[in-house]
């Protein structure tokens, strides 16, 4: 604690191997660009004299290695690294990645967003992350004029520099208000990895107020002795005005960048030198993949030592999750799983709705305690082998993924009480499929249901008929039963003397008169 002066600078965390070989850190932030600096320091924190062999990636693309043996200042002091990066999808992931069994480790992590056009972005486009190779300015202990430089000298000013703190760089004017000059040629070696490409950045200002016109001071600079421009500061800006170049070095094969400023007129003078490395970002897992990954290990309840952290697939210099395959999808965009492995790993849990992609082409999850049934999810991948034996699940088997093994594939389901279906399984409940109601099921009971209602109501309906019908059924009285019986009678009397006149008609005898007088 006494070693270190700022409060960021007197912690440290480590990530020991229990918690898996991949640990991360998932910032949400908005989609730009940012700007992420890292602390990092051992001082034998753990007492064992070790310090650790690890990577570091952003985004899915490794940015950061650290080797054993570090060197002895870089233990005691440590070190801090930077880099420019674009976050897309609305969370920043920083993950570490331990190498063989040493823990990561890491003091302090500091995340800035800035214009999305910094660092000539327009140009270089959004697919590379810029990391710092080195950022040099007079007056550092790093820098140092080397070859015939050993004459250099620092000149300083505290006059105001114009055109410093604008968009998109924001340059501050402390870079400008110091400089290295020579009588002679300014060189310096930057070291490099090679096949990477390289943004130079070159900042100038004229703070030495003997300089008062154009062509005074005027000088080439050379990377990799390769002429990339020749610089008259008064001439571009004026004095005590910032002015900056850049230049792009492309598939350096040295791991050297050679940077030379060569007089033309007077002394060349520079105020600060940025070296980055133009690291392309890494393929990442496709995202509906990424999204089925996380809900797969959340309901699977993944152990920690098992490292699913971060990006399922990326970066591809490290391996993929434990157990997890990935290749390249077919018109090389993204990175898809092929191939699951997590057979006897004691993971319980219900297998997840969307497990199963068209790209999924082996699938072993045997010998664990997975539970519940088998998702229809499976059925849309290209599987050649299923492993599912040894579990507690249960329920209908989808017939097309028990058509793997018929086309030639591997399927293995024993060892699964619940499960029904499919051969040599026995026949699945009629009424009841996976632990609940089946389709069926269900509308069967719909279907009792809506009958028993029917009927109810139909006797409902006749009772009710039947209950108005006796409401309104009386008995004659019994006077006007007898009048109607007389009348009858009556009737009956009148049709047997008309009969009997036609008779008698019919004989030729006189006929009576019917109505009587």
């Amino acid at each position: 604690p006494l070693h270190f002066h700022l409060q960021h600078e007197k912690t440290l965390r480590y990530f020991p191997l229990s918690s898996g070989k991949k640990n991360c850190y998932n910032i949400p932030l908005p989609a730009g660009r940012y700007y992420i600096r890292t602390f990092t320091v051992y001082d034998n924190y753990d007492g064992k004299s070790h310090s650790p062999s690890f990577d570091a990636s952003v985004e899915g693309t490794l940015v950061f290695s650290w080797r054993s043996p570090w060197p002895e200042s870089l233990t005691r002091d440590g070190a801090y690294s930077d880099l420019f990066a674009f976050v897309k999808d609305g969370q920043l992931d920083l993950c570490f990645y331990s190498i063989a069994t040493d823990p990561p480790v890491i003091a302090s992590l500091e995340v800035v967003q800035i214009d999305p056009l910094s660092y000539n972005s327009a140009q270089t486009g959004d697919s590379y992350i810029l990391v710092n190779y080195g950022r040099l300015s007079p007056g550092s202990s790093q820098w140092g004029p080397a070859g015939k430089s050993e004459s250099a000298k620092v000149i300083t000013t505290k006059e105001k520099i114009n055109g410093t703190e604008k968009a998109p760089n924001y340059f501050p004017m402390k870079l400008y208000q110091s400089a290295v000059t020579i009588e002679g040629r300014l060189e310096y070696e930057l070291p490099v990895d090679a096949k990477l490409d390289y943004l130079v950045w070159f900042h100038f200002a004229e703070i030495d107020s003997t300089v008062k016109k154009a062509g005074e001071r005027v000088f080439d600079v050379l990377v990799n002795d390769k002429n990339v421009s020749r610089v008259d500061i008064f001439k571009e800006v004026g004095s005590f005005a910032a002015y900056s170049l850049n230049y792009t070095e492309k598939n350096l094969s040295s791991s050297v960048l050679n940077v030379k400023l060569s007089p033309v007129a007077g002394a060349p003078l520079i105020c600060g030198l940025e070296n980055y490395a133009m690291v392309p970002a890494d393929l990442a897992t496709v995202p509906e993949q990424v999204v089925a990954m996380k809900a797969l290990k959340d309901s699977l309840c993944v152990p920690d030592r098992m490292g699913w952290n971060g990006d399922p697939c990326a970066p591809t210099d490290w391996d993929a999750w434990e157990g997890v395959t990935c290749h390249t999808n077919k018109n090389g965009t993204g990175l898809v799983i092929t191939q699951m492995n997590l057979s006897t790993n004691s993971l319980d849990g219900t297998l997840p709705i969307g497990l199963g992609q068209k790209s999924l082409a082996r699938l072993d999850l045997s010998d664990n305690q997975f539970s519940g049934s088998i998702p229809e999810s499976l059925t849309s991948s290209n599987l050649q082998l299923v492993r599912l034996n040894n579990n507690l699940l249960e329920g209908r088997v989808p017939e097309e993924l028990y058509s793997v093994g018929v086309h030639g594939g591997t399927i293995d389901l024993s060892g699964n009480k619940g499960l029904c279906g499919v051969p040599p399984l026995p026949d699945c409940p009629l009424f009841w499929e996976n632990g609940r109601l089946s389709k069926g099921g269900k509308i069967a009971i719909g279907l009792s249901c809506f009958l028993f209602v029917a009927v109810l109501l139909l006797v409902i309906y006749l009772f009710c008929i039947r209950r108005g019908r006796n409401d309104y059924d009386f008995g004659l009285p019994s006077d006007l039963i007898s009048l109607a019986a007389k009348r009858n009678r009556y009737q009956r009397q009148k049709s047997l003397m008309l009969l009997e006149m036609e008779s008698q008609h019919a004989k030729g005898l006189p006929s009576v008169p019917l109505n009587p007088h």
